[in-house]
């Protein structure tokens, strides 16, 4: 099975990011700079406020997946996902109406059918960036997809955030960077974090040091403060995603995975433990020292491969209940259930096997994304 991490460049036609965008129609920059820029009376809200929806792609394109086998692989997996998040609040489904068949075999009731078409089921990367306003207006932040530095064709996810845009009249408004909603993480009370190796990063934002990119996302995200870590570019497709290692609980709470002790010849890890410092030593945006919260990762995980990516931190939240992962190693499990258990009271937590995407360098957050009920 291809990996996302172990990932390789496909020779299919890529297109093009990087487009200023008004209520769901594409517009050419001017030289004068960003256009249509978000008012800063908008911001992300944290994951854990109610949703309206949740979105996700169906994946379809079975030459990114390496043929029909591993497809109709992930297709299994996501519709798992979306069959159980849609006991807790509507889901909506991007998929090319080609596809009606199979979902209405795959998908439960709850699960609503949008026609977008889909290359790929990384919703939260190519997926619409939700933001609202104090007076309840609801709008969407344009993050530039453009296949994690063109390193994977990307013609009908390109067009996915424009199409929900345009379904829902909603305004879009562009950030000015390129990159993806997985590669950070927001209180919703004025901080984010993300690693530089997802941004500050020629194949997507050249041109652009980190001082101009944390202008951009701070505007687009309505926050105050970045909290920026190093992270390790080139070893996986994302160039280390944030979502994968460390995720805002509430404001002033991180949960962070770390593996059982560093181990300097391997980045991830070294990268893991400098995160990690980096957090204890920051404050956000209310100048409050970040509560840690530590969970270990899985050590003896059904599938043994150099490439699998078994994050625990890597759930979602949604309306009563968090869905996240497990590994097949049941002390990890257990251990990290009863954490999200005690981080997150009055939600109930559900594991669900993801193997698939963790073999495609991803997981359940990866592949979800919420719109805030306003």
């Amino acid at each position: 099975m291809p990996s996302r991490r172990a990932f390789v460049k496909h020779s299919l036609a890529l297109t093009t990011a990087g487009l200023w965008v008004g209520r769901g129609h594409a517009q050419p920059a001017g030289e004068e700079g960003q256009k249509n820029v978000q008012p800063k009376r908008y911001r992300m809200p944290i994951e854990s406020d109610p949703h309206e929806r949740t979105f996700m792609q169906w994946p379809s394109n079975s030459r990114v997946y390496g043929g029909a086998r591993w497809l109709r692989q992930a297709q299994a997996s996501i519709a798992q996902i979306a069959n159980t998040i849609a006991r807790y609040e509507p889901v909506v489904m991007l998929a090319s109406v080609k596809e009606r068949e199979r979902l209405r075999k795959q998908l439960d009731r709850g699960v609503e059918h949008w026609d977008i078409p889909t290359d790929d089921l990384w919703c939260r990367d190519s997926g619409p960036t939700f933001v609202c306003s104090a007076e309840g207006d609801l709008a969407i932040a344009e993050l530039n997809f453009n296949g994690w530095g063109n390193k994977q064709t990307h013609r009908r996810d390109g067009d996915v955030l424009k199409r929900v845009a345009e379904r829902m009249n909603l305004e879009v408004f562009d950030s000015g960077v390129v990159g993806e909603g997985g590669g950070i993480e927001t209180d919703g009370a004025g901080t984010l974090m993300a690693h530089e190796s997802s941004w500050v990063n020629p194949n997507r934002n050249p041109g652009l040091n980190r001082d101009e990119i944390e202008a951009r996302l701070l505007q687009a995200f309505g926050a105050e403060r970045m909290i920026w870590a190093p992270g390790v570019a080139g070893a996986d497709i994302t160039d280390y995603h944030i979502d994968s290692l460390a995720r805002f609980v509430e404001p002033g709470v991180v949960l962070i995975q770390l593996p059982g002790q560093l181990d300097p010849g391997d980045p991830w890890s070294v990268s893991a433990f400098e995160t990690h410092d980096i957090l204890q030593a920051a404050r956000d945006a209310r100048g409050r020292k970040l509560e840690i919260v530590v969970v270990s990762g899985p050590t003896r995980p059904r599938i043994d491969s150099v490439d699998f990516a078994g994050s625990y931190v890597n759930y979602y939240v949604c309306n009563g209940a968090v869905i996240a992962s497990e590994f097949g190693d049941a002390a990890a499990d257990e251990n990290a259930k009863a954490i999200l258990s005690e981080l997150y009271p009055g939600r109930e937590v559900v594991m669900l096997n993801t193997d698939t995407l963790g073999e495609y360098g991803g997981g359940i957050h990866c592949a979800t994304q919420q719109q805030p009920k306003t």
